[in-house]
């Protein structure tokens, strides 16, 4: 497996090359912890998700790759908010690819499963609020976390 490299804002980005839907998790189980995957790719903490499967939507993207990633069964809540930076470019050594940010959050309470890894991911751990921020993670990452957190209600859009 290759490595991912996320840019932000960087002159030394390539080019953006292609532009997947994906979907993110923020999965709260009900001592109000958050579900985070390390990913194999990048050592990073960050939500569980991924790239849209044709044939299905973006909220039945975020159940799959949650369960896939995870290990955890999850229902969709709500609606987080649309991430599509351009500045936030992502390049995926195993093929060359150059991914513009496009992911759509969503909320989730789990329903079943056990936390297990996948080729994607190391680890799998439920963590207090309060811990978040002392985690190794991608600006990109941070910012969803934190605009669930700081921001219930609002859907970001952006």
């Amino acid at each position: 497996m290759g490595e991912r490299i996320d840019f932000y804002d960087d002159p030394t980005a390539p080019a953006a090359t292609s532009l997947v839907p994906a979907a993110n998790a923020i999965v709260v189980n009900d001592q109000r912890e958050l579900l985070l995957i390390r990913r194999s790719d990048n050592g990073n903490w960050a939500l569980p998700g991924g790239a849209m499967d044709l044939g299905e939507s973006l909220p039945e993207c975020a159940v799959r790759e949650t369960s896939e990633e995870t290990g955890i069964d999850v229902v969709i809540t709500g609606l987080v908010g649309i991430f599509t930076d351009p500045r936030h470019v992502i390049l995926y050594t195993s093929n060359g690819e150059a991914r513009q940010e496009f992911s759509v959050v969503f909320s989730a309470r789990p329903v079943g499963g056990t936390p297990t890894t996948s080729a994607e991911t190391t680890e799998v751990r439920w963590f207090p609020e309060a811990e978040i921020d002392s985690l190794s993670m991608d600006r990109s990452m941070r910012m969803r976390i934190k605009h669930f957190l700081d921001a219930p209600q609002e859907v970001h859009l952006g």
